[in-house]
């Protein structure tokens, strides 16, 4: 390709050329490029074309320098690397009026195309102030030219050729081409003194930046040399390279800033968590202080007045009853006391002496009094009096000793039967029903296991051992159903899962050594790991082989169906097992009913008698019952013998009343029958 470089008052006159000619002027600007690549793209296709490149510079004034020379080749090799080879020649003017430069330019040579590059900061606008460049431009350029106005690569205005009489400029677009706004330094930087002393730079920068620019724009004024004018524009770049680094890092500690505070935030959150749950753990200690404080109180108060409520034995009696707690009458010894067979006025008890010395003071004399002082019922053992200031208590005997002793045939003794087992199932969740029943204040046993499930003669179970009983506090109208008490007690296999772990003791803790004990009437085997062996073998079908076999033929569906309720009464979580009211005790009933009917199958014919047709005194079938003024029936003549020497119950050891006897004639009767059947 051939370029001719000419300067403006060299040019002398030229020949129109031949081929269509296209001015494009250029500002040294990013539009100009724009502006270049659009006339190649418009007019190369439409011909062979000749490109002027027009470029205006103020007139000299100073020692010329080789920028506005390279801009034209600059311009000049872009158009060979960008495109295919075309025909331009590269102009330089000189001139203040850069529409008067141009428009005498395109005159001169007849050229019918401009292309003007637009820019907010080309050199038509700082000349020309803006928006009245296109006016200026096209007042100037000649009517047989059209003109085009480039913008960011697109057509944005054309001013079009006219003969005669010419056209106002049409606004190919109505959009208007705002320039780039400046770069700021955000004022909302977070605080701190790295960012302080960030900004702090930033500004100085600033400061130094206008200055070289006023220095900058002084130096072309007063006509600096090539120079000082090259080395302040140099310092200006590296000064704007330095302010953008700056601007960098002031974002890069601003988001350091952020997630430090952030940080901070999650951290200070976390305390204060953890503070509140310090506090509410010291909340509940002092709650539990506070009601530990209240039962000692109480107990004080049952020791201080309670105890007239009971038939109170001196410790002499209790000597007395028991042969000075001989060996020969200790019927059993645990980690709370000694039971002692005993004998009071020819009516026989059982005596518990605590281990404690301080006697009254224990917190387990206290519970006792508190529990079996205030409630009976039939399947409870009944207390009949107490020494409080030795730590004694008299109890009702119980000839066959615990459900474990039975269970586990100590002694020698006979095998329970299967429906004398569902029985006192039945029997036993009555009486914990009734603890948890009980108003104002419900009870929760803690301690339910054989050991603690007694046996009188005719093999009726009754709950003893209240001890480690617990009274659940109400709360005004409401009554909890839950208490925290931090130091689990009871015996290991019986204690609810969920009691050991997190200290709170509710009614279904009550219902899972209930389920316990349900297994073991079934297997008679120890309570540990029994569940997962019951489970087990209901699972792969071999259920039968794990039952008591000393117990009978066990209708295999009824006892099926009690090892399920038992499984779910020993579920490891509290809201697994049933409610012992709605769920348990209905299929216990249900079943106890299948075992009265199976035992009086059993017994018909049967030469035993039934219990009460045995004189509470003489233990043997009476022959001429009577009933005295306690309500209790007694052989005639034991209770007349008993009542020459005596004013108390022969049962209650209390006062009686009166000395009245009345006979029972439906009892005699009964018992005449059966005396007449067994023969």
């Amino acid at each position: 390709m051939e370029i001719e470089e000419t300067a403006a008052g060299e040019m002398g006159e030229m020949v129109a050329p031949a081929v269509s000619t296209v001015a494009v002027a250029i500002s040294g600007s990013r539009s100009s490029r724009h502006a270049l690549k659009w006339a190649l793209d418009k007019f190369v296709p439409e011909g062979r074309v000749l490109f002027r490149i027009l470029h205006v510079r103020p007139a000299i004034t100073m020692v010329p320098t080789p920028r506005d020379t390279n801009l034209i080749w600059h311009h000049r090799c872009e158009l060979t690397k960008m495109f295919y080879k075309v025909e331009a020649e590269a102009v330089l003017l000189e001139s203040d009026d850069v529409a008067a430069a141009i428009s005498e330019e395109i005159v001169k040579f007849n050229i019918c195309k401009l292309v003007i590059g637009s820019s907010s900061k080309n050199i038509f606008r700082r000349k020309l102030k803006g928006s009245k460049t296109a006016t200026k431009i096209s007042e100037s350029i000649p009517s047989f030219c059209t003109a085009y106005v480039i913008s960011k690569g697109k057509l944005s205005f054309v001013r079009s050729a006219t003969s005669d009489v010419g056209e106002t400029p049409q606004s190919i677009s109505s959009s208007t081409v705002s320039s780039p706004s400046s770069r700021s330094l955000s004022s909302c930087a977070p605080s701190g003194n790295i960012q302080d002393d960030l900004r702090l730079q930033i500004e100085r920068l600033r400061v130094k930046l206008q200055h070289l620019n006023k220095l900058h724009e002084g130096a072309e004024n007063e006509s600096f040399d090539t120079k000082n004018l090259h080395k302040l524009h140099t310092q200006h770049i590296e000064d704007e390279i330095k302010l953008k680094e700056m601007e960098m890092t002031d974002d890069k500690v601003r988001r350091l800033v952020s997630k430090q505070e952030m940080e901070e935030h999650v951290a200070g959150r976390e305390a204060g968590l953890k503070q509140r749950s310090n506090e509410i753990e010291i909340e509940e200690r002092r709650s539990y202080n506070s009601q530990e404080a209240n039962e000692i109180e109480t107990g004080k108060k049952i020791a201080g007045h309670c105890f007239d409520e009971y038939n109170r034995y001196t410790w002499e009696e209790i000597q007395a009853s028991t042969s000075s707690f001989s060996s020969a009458l200790m019927i059993g010894k645990g980690s709370y006391g000694t039971v002692y067979k005993a004998k009071f006025h020819h009516t026989v008890a059982a005596v518990k002496v605590l281990n404690s010395p301080e006697g009254c003071g224990t917190q387990q004399l206290h519970q006792e009094l508190e529990v079996l002082g205030k409630i009976r019922h039939p399947h409870l053992l009944m207390m009949l009096g107490a020494c409080p200031e030795r730590g004694c208590l008299v109890y009702e005997y119980m000839e066959n000793g615990s459900l474990d002793d039975m269970l586990q045939r100590r002694n020698n003794m006979p095998p329970l039967t299967w429906f004398d087992r569902f029985r006192i199932a039945w029997e036993v969740a009555t009486a914990l029903m009734f603890l948890h029943s009980s108003k104002p204040e419900p009870v929760i046993h803690r301690d339910l296991k054989p050991a603690n499930i007694l046996l009188d003669r005719n093999l009726v179970s009754k709950i003893g051992d209240v001890g480690l009983s617990t009274l659940l506090p109400s709360m005004g109208q409401y009554l909890s159903t839950m208490i925290k008490n931090t130091a689990p007690v009871g015996t290991f296999c019986y204690i609810d899962p969920e009691y050991q772990r997190t200290g709170v003791l509710s009614m279904k803790s009550d219902v899972y050594a209930l389920g316990i004990v349900l297994l073991q009437l079934l297997t008679a085997r120890s309570p540990m790991g029994l569940a997962h062996v019951v489970e087990t073998a209901l699972d792969d079908g071999c259920f039968v082989d794990i039952l008591d076999a000393a117990a009978g033929q066990w209708p295999l569906n009824e006892t099926q169906e009690l090892a399920v309720l038992a499984l779910k009464c020993s579920e490891m979580r509290r809201k697994d097992r049933p409610d012992l009211n709605q769920n348990v005790l209905p299929i216990l009933e249900r079943l106890k009913d299948v075992a009265t009917k199976a035992r009086e199958s059993v017994l018909q014919g049967h030469t035993a008698p039934p219990s009460h047709f045995i004189c509470p005194i003489l233990q043997e079938v009476m022959i001429d019952p009577y009933v005295a003024s306690d309500g209790y029936t007694y052989d005639r003549k034991a209770i007349e013998l008993w009542l020459s020497t005596n004013n108390t119950s022969p049962m209650t050891n209390l006062r009686l009343p009166n000395k009245s006897l009345i006979p029972n004639h439906s009892l005699r009767s009964a018992i005449m029958d059966w005396r007449s059947k067994s023969k």
